[in-house]
């Protein structure tokens, strides 16, 4: 369901639901996490990739939200294709 919304998003995005200003608040790391939560990570599996905590994992999470004025994650996946940070998948 999310992969369908996702695609439907990227191939008819409509500027005026763009949410990418911001973005140049975000740390070095904050816009690491936002490109693995675009990918469909878990914190879990964020935390492995990076090898860094939970809490950490939970903090970068918070503060990409914030710093965005995003509600949820998913609203974190569309800006993380809106902005370019990740493209969508080749098919194959």
């Amino acid at each position: 369901m999310l992969q369908r919304l996702v695609a439907h998003y990227v191939a008819s995005p409509r500027p005026e639901l763009a949410r990418t200003d911001g973005l140049d608040e975000l740390s070095e790391r904050e816009l690491e996490v936002l490109g693995l939560i675009g990918r469909g990570l878990s914190n879990a599996e964020i935390a492995a990739e990076l090898v860094i905590s939970m809490a950490t994992v939970k903090t970068h999470v918070r503060h990409v939200l914030q710093k965005l004025r995003l509600r949820d994650r998913v609203q974190a996946v569309v800006v993380a294709y809106e902005s370019g940070l990740i493209t969508r998948p080749a098919r194959g």
